[in-house]
């Protein structure tokens, strides 16, 4: 789970990077798509965690509220390539 989560985290900023070298604003967009999706794949992975123990709820809100930031500037970044 370790693995994935930090798989999941490495994804965003990557991805992000790499559309940003993208001549069209769709690639751009469509990267900050994937983007987004990984934040979810580590919204999930949390969620486990605290399922299993592994991490606490106080915790867990912590990191959920940090995600939902990150998904919210993506998403309006991503909306004023449209």
């Amino acid at each position: 789970m370790t693995n994935q989560l930090r798989r999941a985290s490495v994804s965003i900023p990557s991805n992000i990077a790499e559309g940003a070298s993208r001549k069209s604003d769709k690639d751009f967009s469509r990267f900050l798509e994937i983007a987004i999706g990984s934040c979810y794949e580590i919204e999930t992975q949390l969620l486990l965690s605290n399922d299993l123990g592994f991490i606490s709820e106080e915790d867990l809100n912590v990191l959920l509220r940090d995600i939902e930031i990150i998904v919210k500037m993506t998403s309006k970044f991503k909306s004023t390539l449209n």
